[in-house]
């Protein structure tokens, strides 16, 4: 039996692997076991481990609630400055408060002509006491703008005291005396940024925990930064664990080709993590105590042997590493067998089914809400849509389908099995689908994978200086 096939991913036997393909009842509060409330228990023996019952997993929710949390007294490094050419992907660990107005000062929005009282006004020669042309961006008038004239500004250009607006060139136009005159009517203020139209001096322009964007580089420099203050990023070993895999080549002779070693770091990286190292460890103990214990990461994240094979390793070394689990299963398909430790050190274990859908569920629920807290990353606001079609459910337990948006409902895509890539490779997420199933138009909670645009119109950002 390989790797990806030792998940224990129905133990209830063939009549639940049934249940999972018909529709059935939302679970009553007699068939509640499979939500009960996590516990906080020291790792247990080998053979306690290989019984464990349903009753002990916890619920989807509650499990996601636990690895956040969990992440928030762990050891990490401090936040340090960067340059604003290194802060690209980091986290602010600190809001972004504007260091001056935006606009600092008053401009012109247009290329034309700024004026002062009404027209029609003495345009002033191209070649004056301003400069030639005009005003031009970044050369400061020194004198207002005598009543009844107008002089030439471009884009960008401070306008001199006393403009009343600027009048686009287009709009505008010159006759044989001198005189400028205006084509449409002007309206006050007209083509002018008044000063801290964006925001004034220390308006706070995004929270900590944004992630830096290009777009958020350069608002930092607008708003006069040459510095950010980040959170570090945390760090993950991925240790890929299994006899029967295949880095290279075609399956063969019961040997399969490893698909969890190419895809978990490149998620963790979009999950903001950095990856120290992606290695195999055969199944052997001994080997894989040494590879827990001697890891300096803040996350060690194991990909298959959490159930109870005859070399599924992880709940045994956890227990000779005295480490404390902090979920042990969670009632979820697929994924049932996912698991949360904290070691020792304080640092933190995540051990994920070897399936490899059942491991984008590991990944998805608690590796991301631990990694998010380590790293200080705010939550994306959570959202609902309508489901299109009928998704059938598993009668005690969640299920995790992967899901496409179209015309603002989420579409069930097949290959949806524990060991099936084809579908999430294509997905914009994976829906949430609660005991029982989901009928068509029922509102189900998204989870958007990390690199697929959000549909979802209802995010907000608070706290920003925005009208």
């Amino acid at each position: 039996m390989t790797a990806q096939d030792r998940e224990v991913d129905d133990s209830d036997g063939v009549d639940d692997v049934l249940a999972l393909f018909a529709r059935q009842p939302t679970a009553t509060p007699a068939d509640a076991r499979a939500t009960a409330a996590p516990t906080t228990t020291a790792a247990p023996a080998p053979d306690a481990g290989r019984h464990r019952a349903r009753a002990r997993a916890s619920s989807w929710a509650d499990a996601r609630a636990v690895a956040a949390r969990s992440g928030r007294g762990a050891p990490t490094a401090p936040a340090r400055r960067v340059p604003l050419d290194q802060a690209l992907g980091q986290v602010l660990a600190e809001p972004l408060a504007a260091l001056t107005d935006l606009p600092s000062f008053d401009t012109s929005a247009m290329d034309g002509w700024a004026v002062s009282g009404p027209g029609p006004w003495k345009a002033e020669p191209e070649q004056s006491a301003r400069g030639a042309g005009g005003i031009l961006a970044g050369h400061a008038p020194a004198a207002p703008l005598p009543d009844g004239t107008a002089v030439r500004i471009a884009t960008g250009a401070r306008v001199p005291p006393d403009t009343t607006a600027v009048i686009r060139s287009e709009h505008a136009r010159t006759d044989t005396i001198g005189h400028l005159h205006a084509e449409r009517p002007v309206v006050h203020g007209q083509d002018i940024r008044p000063r801290a139209q964006e925001c004034r001096s220390g308006d706070q322009l995004l929270p900590a925990g944004a992630v830096v964007t290009p777009a958020v580089l350069g608002l930092a420099a607008a708003a006069g930064y040459d510095e950010l203050l980040t959170a570090r990023r945390p760090t993950v070993d991925v240790l890929v664990l299994g006899d029967e895999l295949l880095v290279r080549g075609l399956p063969h002779d019961g040997l399969i080709r490893d698909a969890l070693g190419p895809m978990i770091a490149p998620w963790l990286r979009a999950l903001g993590a950095d990856v120290i190292d992606t290695r195999r460890v055969a199944d052997d103990a001994h080997a894989l105590y040494r590879a827990v214990t001697e890891s300096d990461a803040d996350l060690v994240l194991t990909t298959g042997g959490t159930a109870a094979g005859p070399v599924d390793h992880v709940h045994p070394v956890l227990a000779r590493a005295g480490a404390e689990l902090l979920v042990d299963g969670v009632a979820v398909r697929p994924g049932h067998p996912m698991l949360l430790a904290r070691l020792s050190s304080g640092r933190h274990l995540v051990g994920l089914p070897g399936n490899p859908l059942a491991a984008v569920s590991g990944l998805l629920t608690l590796a991301e809400p631990l990694l998010r807290t380590l790293g200080g990353r705010a939550s994306r606001p959570a959202y609902r849509a309508p489901v299109q079609d009928e998704v059938h459910g598993h009668p005690y337990d969640t299920r995790l389908v992967p899901f496409v948006h179209r015309e603002g409902r989420l579409v069930p895509l097949r290959y949806n099995g524990p060991a099936m890539l084809r579908g999430i490779a294509v997905a914009d997420g994976l829906a949430v689908v609660p005991p029982g199933g989901a009928r068509p138009g029922d509102a189900l909670d998204v989870l958007d994978l990390p690199w697929a645009a959000r549909a979802d119109a209802t995010a907000s950002l608070d706290d920003g200086c925005f009208t």
